[in-house]
């Protein structure tokens, strides 16, 4: 078989019709520049997330920058944020002029909040966890460690759109989260995007201006701010692939599961939790990411038999990258990132092709 990591054409061919008739649609009207296909995602999202706002901006990684911005972190700040992450999580932080402090993922692959602790300085002003890989972390902890310490909370959510952790969405547990519409994310575009999600009013008001040039309905610039709109045309596109959102979770979902059942017998493979192993989460499962010691050897047996991997960020946490200036020595994180690999899971994936993707790593591992 030829299963590639992420199947773009695909993807495309099966709404085509759907997206022409958007273009045609869209550029009769002259409908580029926010308006009501980008309005009316936006209140999809909301209504869907049960979160107050929704704000579409270029992409992620604008989302938490004008979060940040909009909740007061700047200079002389710290912000605690899990290396085993995007360089965008770090980057938002730094071009608030605010620095970036990364901290151990745990085993579950997210933020460790007992590395949060003791990072935690005079300096430190917020705390960023990552939602990885279409899980919540434990927020409860983390709720409890921002209380303690007079800290703000704000979501690196991109991978987590519709994912809980006691049935409370990624992005609604602090002042804000994100979403990424990067073309492979569980609902993706066909360039960048992000929203940004809020409850909070303030930040709600802040962000409407600052993501136009700080430009209000009457034309006032009232504050400074950025150019990071969600294009209305990506807003259409989106508008689409929302329909069928709840069936492309199940679906994700059915081939994580399937995964499991695979896999679980391998001693040399550490998986991701199966979608039914803990009530307080539910997952949505935008990657799946194995720990294994062969890391290297696995993805090169799989790529002899056709089957494409991936591994996250290059293979890289954050504070890993020292001409950023990180001098941080963080042990876990770094054995994940050895030991990592993502296996293909999509919409495209096949339950035969599932089967012949586990089959090829059992018998890498002789099983």
């Amino acid at each position: 078989m030829d299963i590639p990591f992420f199947n773009y054409q695909a993807l495309f061919k099966e709404y085509e019709k759907s997206f022409v008739d958007i273009y045609k649609d869209i550029g009769h009207r002259g409908a580029y520049i926010m308006q009501n296909d980008l309005s009316d995602f936006e209140t999809k999202i909301s209504e869907y997330l049960n979160i107050r706002y929704a704000i579409g901006v270029g992409n992620a990684t604008d989302a938490l920058q004008l979060l940040l911005k909009a909740g007061g972190i700047g200079v002389g700040d710290e912000v605690i944020f899990c290396s085993h992450t995007m360089i965008a999580t770090a980057s938002a932080i730094k071009f608030t002029g605010a620095t970036p402090v990364p901290v151990e993922a745990g085993p579950d692959h997210l933020i460790d909040p007992q590395s949060i602790r003791s990072a935690i300085t005079s300096r430190t002003k917020a705390i960023m966890p990552t939602q990885l890989n279409g899980r919540v972390a434990e927020m409860d902890e983390i709720i409890n460690i921002a209380e303690e310490n007079g800290l703000q909370v704000y979501e690196d959510s991109a991978q987590a759109l519709g994912a809980k952790y006691k049935g409370k969405c990624a992005g609604s547990f602090g002042l804000g989260g994100c979403i990424s519409f990067y073309p492979a994310k569980t609902l993706g575009c066909f360039g960048d995007g992000g929203l940004v999600l809020t409850n909070d009013d303030e930040i709600y008001n802040k962000i409407i201006l600052m993501r136009d040039h700080g430009r209000g309905d009457d034309g006032n610039i009232s504050i400074w701010g950025y150019n990071s709109r969600l294009d209305n045309l990506q807003a259409g596109i989106l508008n689409v692939f929302f329909k069928d959102y709840d069936k492309t979770v199940e679906r994700r979902r059915q081939i994580a599961k399937l995964y499991h059942e695979n896999l679980n017998t391998i001693n040399n493979i550490v998986l991701p939790p199966s979608p039914d192993e803990n009530s307080n989460h539910f997952d949505i499962f935008q990657n799946y990411e194995i720990e294994t010691k062969k890391r290297d050897e696995l993805k090169q047996h799989l790529s002899n038999n056709g089957i494409g991997t991936l591994i996250q960020w290059g293979g890289k946490a954050v504070h890993e990258f020292r001409d950023l200036g990180f001098e941080q020595v963080l042990p876990f994180t770094e054995k994940l990132m050895r030991n990592s690999l993502m296996l293909p899971l999509n919409m495209t994936v096949t339950d035969e092709e599932v089967t012949y993707i586990c089959d090829k790593v059992k018998s890498f591992y002789k099983i």
